[in-house]
């Protein structure tokens, strides 16, 4: 991030939890403070909140639900009094993770399933970072999660890929767009990481498991912390020149 007197602060959606979860706390660790988001799991939320400030960092847990982007406006509103109280007027990162999995066929896959993604994934991330953008540093970051599923296929994922595949190439008009205010924009694209997303397969099912380890040159699934960790370095300053790009988190997925 681009240096600032006081500490940096990064919103993460989808933070009480998962990748979400583990993103917050690897940045706390790194001198962050964190405004995080969840939908419904409140107490997990005040949680990470809670462990983050046992780290030294301000936190605050708002909720939000990424695919009502009516809501977006008194959202923002919430982040402006939270950066109001901590005597600081801007965020200096934004990572759009929050996120649901949805598995059918193509031919199965509901009208209602589909707009549901587009409504999270992709017209969600659009909207709210346009919202927050006047709360951004300029210098700052924002990180747009995707998958490995939008550079591999597998059948049942063709509406969340496509999404994701969406996501990708916003990322990089974002950041040929917020070039002049130094703004870089990049997306991370995890591969199977063991989580309670999509139902907790990759996670629970050790059949599943194993077939994904036997197709990923390291080995084994993803952990949280192998994503928190990879969201930590591509917000490092050091990763200050890294912009427009795709990176992949995977392990070494199905090379």
């Amino acid at each position: 991030m681009a240096p600032v007197v006081s500490p940096p602060i990064a919103v993460i959606t989808g933070g009480s939890r998962g990748l979400g979860r583990s993103a917050a706390l690897h940045l706390a660790r790194a001198g962050t403070d964190i405004i995080l988001t969840y939908q419904s799991q409140a107490e997990a939320a005040d949680q990470v909140a809670s462990d983050i400030r046992a780290l030294g960092r301000r936190a605050q847990a708002l909720r939000l639900d990424v695919g009502q982007s009516g809501t977006f406006a008194a959202f923002a509103d919430q982040v402006r009094m939270t950066l109001q109280g901590w005597g600081a007027e801007r965020i200096h990162a934004l990572v759009n993770n929050a996120g649901i999995g949805t598995h059918a066929a193509f031919q199965d896959t509901t009208e209602a399933q589909f707009d549901q993604l587009m409504n999270i994934h992709l017209k969600g991330t659009f909207f709210l970072t346009q919202r927050l953008l006047p709360l951004m540093a300029d210098g700052g970051r924002i990180i747009n999660l995707s998958s490995g599923l939008a550079r591999f296929t597998l059948p049942g994922y063709a509406a969340y890929a496509a999404m994701k595949g969406g996501v990708e190439v916003l990322t990089r008009y974002l950041a040929k767009e917020l070039g002049p205010r130094r703004i870089t924009v990049n997306t991370l694209a995890p591969g199977a990481i063991e989580t309670d997303f999509g139902g907790g397969t990759v996670r629970d099912n050790a059949a599943i498991n194993q077939v994904i380890a036997s197709q990923t040159a390291l080995g084994r699934v993803g952990l949280p912390d192998d994503i928190g960790g990879a969201l930590e370095v591509l917000l490092s300053e050091g990763a200050h020149w890294i912009n427009g790009q795709r990176i992949e988190a995977s392990g070494g997925m199905f090379l």
